[in-house]
């Protein structure tokens, strides 16, 4: 009798396991319901479901976890100088050390007309690089000389504009980049993996040379999506990241939305995001490995946008001051124009984002100042802004556990830098073994919602305007399918 309960307990969680598996490999449509208080569920190498524990900011034992550092900072134009190091170090919280170091900057160059409408110039992002790269190696104990850059004369406005090279690194890296980045000295700490730039919008991405050696990172690429002026100009917009290392694949999105704060000016940010949503892809290369990629950017596991989104405050400005006077965070938050505008559904409904327990970002009045522009007594000349949380950190997908999530005092420009730290754990794929199974025909129908399913009396054009995201993963799913069966016919004609 005790075997039998044994056996029947051991059905079910497998059963468990397999419909768990099949959500998470094939997003159903559970995923586009997380809520904050359900329990996150991960896998081990061998797809053995266990339950990921409550997390504190110093313990995630978690196998083959990755700790992934998120930061976003509106620099307003400025070039970074020798001084910016100690505020860098601040932010980069180097004393509770991460294995990769996502950073996003908004406005590296003003954004003037030449620099909107102009060529691309590298400069600023080397600049930047060479920051970071100087800061997360000599604090880490490493030494560091700056990168030299190698392009050829082939310059792909969507593919990686800086990367390191993989022979320097001996990583299993399969794709070559267009650009590369080597360091002088290959005894650094972290190393740089990918970093691209539109007009303002950059981002950079480091990690930990010794992960580099251990896991296969394949399938680095990016692509910038330009929102701005007439729709089209990069003055506002995205670089996005994607990368798969080992089994997991990653999507990174450094965003720059509309800014302003009147009535409507929301409306135009959740335009621009959906923009970004149908426009970002990662279309497959010749050179790409074996292994299926996610082409969208739902198509990934593990998703993290941030930037300068510019949403405001549905508040009065005197109010805002004086909750924020008060430090009541909780009360401001009521009023925050992101979180509204997810409850109403107009934009990144079901994505995550941590309790604020800081003060708004943006705008303070000068550099070196801690005082916000406007407000009364009015100073000549001073822009009148509500303070408000411009500069976010979201995400999406299972088995994320954010650690952290605050804002450092730098001065250098008129919004403060903002970063979170995250817990994640990636699937580990045998080496002899990397091909993904393709999606079965019949995952495809539960995806779709039920209206789509029982097809209701709405056209499908209606239909297909109301579920635009899910349409998008839908895409993936069937592109992906199709690559992998033209690659099976390409195997068996070798053959």
């Amino acid at each position: 009798m005790f075997l039998r309960h044994m056996d029947n307990k051991e059905k079910k969680s497998r059963r468990k396991s397999l419909k768990n598996w099949l959500r998470r490999k094939h997003k159903g449509p559970e995923l586009f319901n997380l809520l904050d208080g359900e329990e996150d569920e991960c896998y081990d190498s061998d797809n053995n479901l266990f339950q990921l524990p409550e997390l504190e900011k110093d313990s995630c034992f978690v196998p083959n976890e990755l700790r992934i550092f998120v930061g976003t900072w509106n620099v307003a134009g400025r070039s970074p100088v020798g001084s910016l190091a100690e505020d860098l170090e601040d932010w980069l919280n180097l004393k509770d050390a991460a294995d990769i170091y996502v950073l996003g900057f908004q406005e590296i160059v003003p954004l003037k007309t030449l620099n909107v409408l102009g060529a691309e110039d590298l400069t600023p992002a080397t600049k930047w690089n060479t920051l970071i790269g100087e800061t997360l190696n000599y604090k880490s104990g490493s030494p560091w000389l700056a990168p030299i850059l190698k392009a050829n004369s082939r310059h792909d406005h969507d593919n990686l504009e800086i990367r390191v090279s993989a022979s320097q690194i001996e990583s299993p890296m399969r794709d070559q980049p267009k650009h590369q980045v080597e360091d002088q000295d290959d005894s650094s700490t972290y190393k740089l993996m990918a970093s691209k730039k539109m007009v303002g919008v950059f981002v950079s991405i480091w990690m930990k040379k010794e992960l580099v050696r251990k896991y296969c990172i394949s399938n680095v690429k990016a692509c910038s999506v330009a929102c701005g002026i007439m729709g089209y100009l990069g003055n506002k917009g995205s670089v996005a990241v994607s990368m798969s290392i080992e089994g997991t694949s990653f999507c990174f999105i450094a965003a720059h939305l509309a800014s302003g704060e009147k009535n409507g000016d929301e409306v135009r940010r959740n335009y621009q995001v959906s923009e970004i949503f149908r426009r970002t892809s990662f279309p497959r290369l010749r050179e790409d490995d074996d292994n299926p990629h996610p082409l969208t950017i739902l198509g990934h596991d593990r998703i993290f946008w941030f930037g300068d989104l510019n949403y405001r405050l549905y508040l009065e400005d005197n109010l805002a001051r004086m909750l924020i006077k008060t430090k009541d965070w909780k009360a401001l938050q009521e009023f925050d124009q992101l979180k509204k505008e997810q409850d109403y559904g107009g934009v990144f409904e079901g994505w995550r984002e941590g309790s604020m327990e800081f003060a708004p970002t943006y705008k303070y009045s000068t550099s070196n100042s801690n005082r916000y522009s406007g407000g009364l007594p009015a100073k000549s000349g001073e822009k009148q802004r509500t303070p408000a949380w411009c500069d976010r950190i979201l995400w999406y997908g299972k088995c994320v556990q954010q650690l952290s999530y605050f804002r450092s005092e730098s001065k250098f420009s008129d919004h403060r830098p903002v970063s979170a730290l995250f817990c994640t754990q990636i699937e580990v794929l045998n080496p002899g073994n990397r091909i993904v199974a393709k999606f079965p025909p019949n995952i495809l129908p539960a995806l779709l919602p039920r209206d789509n399913q029982s097809g209701g009396g709405k056209d499908e054009e209606d239909r297909e305007t109301k579920h635009t995201l899910l349409s998008l993963l839908v895409q993936d799913i069937e592109l992906s399918s199709s690559s992998l069966d033209q690659n099976n016919a390409t195997i068996t004609n070798n053959h």
